[in-house]
């Protein structure tokens, strides 16, 4: 080893693990590690372990993988039934069980007891829901880039602003988790240089919501996509963004900055800041 160098810790083995698709114990579980900078995470997520002899088969990579780092790994579960629950927390890592923590405590509560129904978490329990969120995910399909303003009158929420600054990644994750109708239209340099609102949405400007963002990090995302050119030289972004910031203070468009917002934080801000309700709970 050269001198002065310092080898890096193996990275801490972090098993995601539901009888479902593991969703719910990825999100909690990274909000968790999130909290710990400079610590390395190897994840892996073990979905559909609905039955004991599944457990028993992800008990035994957990603890290979014990064996294989020399520490212990951390796994974080959403396991209804108790069984399951058992013979993974056997394994040779330090278990997290979300619905061991708070099913008991909630049970007390209520005075009576939970369901213990494997995947109602994710399953199609409430049909209404589910198909809210399907029709909210075709609409933003269908409604993508500027594409069926003739459908803008039935949109909950119309996001606009430059290329790359969100839109459209926004609209999606609005449908599927909040079951929102959400369009998204790109302003054009023509737009900009025009200095008003295009006549597509004009008569929907209830429904606008803008997204700005950083000139230097909308060129560093513009470069990933077409590096070298003008679309992504940062006098471009800047022109485009003073202009767009201009066009929403006109306008009187609200606007959210994207620049340091994780595209569930964009989401969430956006739906609470233009009291928009949410279809899915």
């Amino acid at each position: 080893m050269a001198q002065g160098t310092e080898a890096r810790p193996t990275p801490r083995p972090v098993f995601f693990v539901s009888d479902r698709t593991g969703i719910t114990a990825e999100t909690l579980g990274h909000s968790l590690l999130s909290q710990f900078e400079g610590v390395d995470f190897q994840p892996r997520t073990i979905p559909f372990v609905d039955t004991v002899e599944k457990a028993r088969a992800a008990a035994a990579e957990i603890d290979r993988a014990a064996a294989a780092s020399g520490v212990r790994p951390l796994v974080f579960s959403t396991l209804v039934d108790a069984e399951i629950r058992r013979t993974v927390a056997a394994s040779r890592g330090v278990c997290f069980d979300f619905f061991d923590a708070f099913i008991g405590p909630l049970e007390r509560e209520f005075a009576t007891r939970s369901s213990h129904t494997i995947g109602r978490t994710h399953g199609l329990v409430d049909l209404q829901a589910y198909q809210a969120r399907i029709e909210a995910v075709n609409y933003a399909l269908t409604h993508d880039d500027g594409l069926g303003t003739g459908g803008y009158d039935r949109a909950d929420l119309i996001l606009t602003g430059v290329s790359r600054s969100g839109k459209t990644p926004t609209s999606l994750y609005l449908a599927m988790h909040f079951g929102v109708r959400a369009a998204n239209y790109p302003l054009t340099e023509e737009d900009l240089e025009q200095a008003r609102l295009p006549e597509e949405l004009a008569p929907h400007r209830d429904r606008i919501y803008g997204l700005t963002i950083d000139p230097e990090r909308l060129a560093q995302i513009r470069a990933e996509r077409r590096p070298g050119s003008r679309y992504a030289s940062l006098e471009q972004c800047r022109r485009e963004i003073r202009q767009v910031e201009r066009l929403y203070r006109m306008e009187g468009i609200p606007a959210f900055d994207t620049s340091r917002s994780s595209i569930e934080e964009i989401a969430t801000a956006v739906i609470e800041r233009a009291g928009i309700r949410r279809r899915l709970f």
